[in-house]
C-alpha cells in the first residue's frame, strides 16, 4: 500500500482498486483517504470518523450487485467527490448506495450516485448535511424503483442542491426540523413526500414530470416557499397536495400546467388549526385549487389564479368551503370593476360550479371534462341552471391585475 501524508490532513492515502476496506479498517480516526482514478471494491463499512474523497468523481466504488454499497456506523464520516454504483435489489433490507444508522454529523456531498435501488438512506440520523448529489436508480418499474432519498427518524439535517432522476421518492418519515432547499427533480414518482414530519423548510426546490410534486401526509408545522412545480404527470398529478396535514404556511410557490394546482384533502385537519396560502402563482393547470373534504378553515391571500381550467373545484358533494377565507386574490374570471381605482373588485368575485357538477360527482362523464360540450353546458347552465349551482368559494377583496413574479 502506498501512503502520502498531506500536510493538510491527519492522515492521506493513495489507493488502488483492492484496498479500500483494508485503508479504513487501518486509519486512525480523523483520517481522510484520497482515492485516485478507479475502481474500487464496495460493499464497505465505515466505523470510525474519517473522510473519503474522490477528487473529481473518476474514482468509482462498485458494489458487488448484493447489500448496500457504502454504509456508515460512525458519526463524523464524510463521503464526496465518488461515483457510487451496482447495490443490492432488496427492498426488504433497503440496499443503497449509501446507507447511515443512528450516528450523527455527516456529510455526503459531490457523489454521483446511478444503479442502485435506494440512493441515500438515513435512519435517525441527525445534523448531516446531504449537498449536490446527483442520483439516479436501477432501470426498474417506476413503482418498484428505491427512493433517491430517504430520511427516517432524522432530524435537524440540510438537504440542499440535490438533482434527482428516474428515482422513486424523495421521502421523509418521522422526520422534523430539516431543510429541504433547491433540490431539483424529474421523471419519479413524488418528488417529495412527507409522513408523520413536521416543522420543516421546503425552499427554492424545482421539480418537473414527475408524478407527484409535493405532498405532505398526516404532518404538521412546515413551510414551503417558493418551490416551483411544473408539468406532473399521470391522471393524478398534484403539484402540492395534502393530506390531514395541519399549521402549514405556503408562500411564493409556482404551481404550473398541473392536472391539480393544489389538492387538499382534510388539510387543516386539527380542530382550530389553520393553513395559510399567501402569494402563490396557481397557473394552468387543469383544476387550480381541489378540495377533497374540508374540516377546518384555510386561508388564501394574494394569491393568482389565473389560466385554470377550473379554478376551484371540489370532489365532494355539500362539501364546506364556506369556512375558508379568501382575500385580495387575483381570478382570472373575474368580470366586476374599480371604480375607486384601489386595484380591487368593487363587488366580491363568487364561484360557483353548474354543469360540472355533473363531471365532479359522475365519473362517467369526467371523459369530456374539458371539451367544447361541457363549456357550452356551463355557459348555459349560468343563464339557465338545470342544477342548483354550488357556491364554491367568495373572495370580498379581488385583485384587479396578476403581477407573476419572474
Amino acid at each position: 500500500m502506498k501512503k502520502l501524508i498531506s500536510v493538510l490532513t491527519l492522515f492521506s492515502m493513495f489507493l488502488h482498486s483492492n484496498e479500500l476496506q483494508e485503508a479504513i479498517n487501518n486509519a486512525p480516526s480523523g483520517s481522510k483517504i484520497t482515492l485516485a482514478e478507479g475502481i474500487y471494491k464496495g460493499n464497505i463499512v465505515i466505523n470510525k470518523p474519517l473522510t473519503i474523497d474522490g477528487v473529481n468523481k473518476k474514482a468509482k466504488i462498485v458494489g458487488d450487485g448484493d447489500s448496500s454499497v457504502i454504509t456508515i456506523k460512525s458519526s463524523n464520516v464524510v463521503i464526496k467527490n465518488l461515483t457510487i454504483e451496482n447495490s443490492g435489489f432488496s427492498v426488504e433490507k433497503v440496499d443503497s448506495a449509501i446507507h447511515a444508522k443512528e450516528v450523527n454529523s455527516i456529510v455526503i456531498e459531490n457523489n454521483h450516485i446511478e444503479d442502485t435501488l435506494f440512493g441515500i438512506n438515513l435512519e435517525q440520523v441527525n445534523r448531516s448535511k446531504i449537498i449536490d448529489n446527483f442520483i439516479t436508480s436501477k432501470d426498474l418499474e417506476l413503482g418498484v424503483r428505491g427512493d433517491a432519498i430517504r430520511l427516517w427518524s432524522s432530524h435537524d439535517n440540510q438537504l440542499l442542491s440535490n438533482k434527482i432522476y428516474k428515482s422513486r421518492d424523495f421521502v421523509l418519515w418521522y422526520s422534523s426540523g430539516n431543510n429541504i432547499e433547491n433540490n431539483y427533480g424529474s421523471y419519479n414518482r413524488y418528488s417529495l413526500h412527507f409522513m408523520h414530519a413536521g416543522r420543516n423548510m421546503v425552499r427554492n426546490n424545482f421539480f418537473e414530470y414527475n408524478s407527484v410534486g409535493i405532498f405532505f401526509m398526516y404532518s404538521s408545522g412546515t413551510i414551503a416557499i417558493g418551490n416551483t412545480v411544473k408539468n406532473s404527470l399521470g391522471a393524478f398529478g398534484v403539484g402540492i397536495g395534502m393530506k390531514d396535514s395541519s399549521n402549514f404556511t405556503l408562500l411564493e410557490n409556482n404551481l404550473i400546467y398541473n392536472p391539480r394546482g393544489l389538492y387538499l384533502d382534510q388539510s387543516p385537519y386539527h380542530p382550530r388549526t389553520v393553513n395559510i396560502f399567501e402569494r402563490n402563482n396557481i397557473l394552468y393547470n387543469s383544476s387550480g385549487i381541489q378540495f377533497q373534504v374540508s374540516r377546518e378553515r384555510s386561508i388564501f391571500t394574494d394569491n393568482i389564479i389565473k389560466g385554470n381550467i377550473e379554478p376551484v373545484v371540489s370532489d365532494t358533494p355539500r362539501n364546506n368551503l364556506s369556512i375558508n377565507d379568501w382575500n385580495g386574490n387575483y381570478w382570472d374570471m373575474y368580470e366586476g370593476f374599480d371604480r375607486n381605482k384601489d386595484g380591487y373588485g368593487d363587488i366580491p368575485y363568487k364561484h360557483y360550479v353548474y354543469a360540472d357538477k355533473l363531471w365532479l360527482y359522475n365519473p362517467n362523464v369526467k371523459f369530456f371534462y374539458g371539451s367544447v360540450v361541457m363549456d357550452l353546458l356551463n355557459f348555459l347552465a349560468k343563464f339557465i341552471p338545470f342544477s342548483e349551482p354550488e357556491l364554491l368559494a367568495v373572495d370580498n377583496n379581488p385583485k384587479m391585475e396578476a403581477k407573476i413574479a419572474k
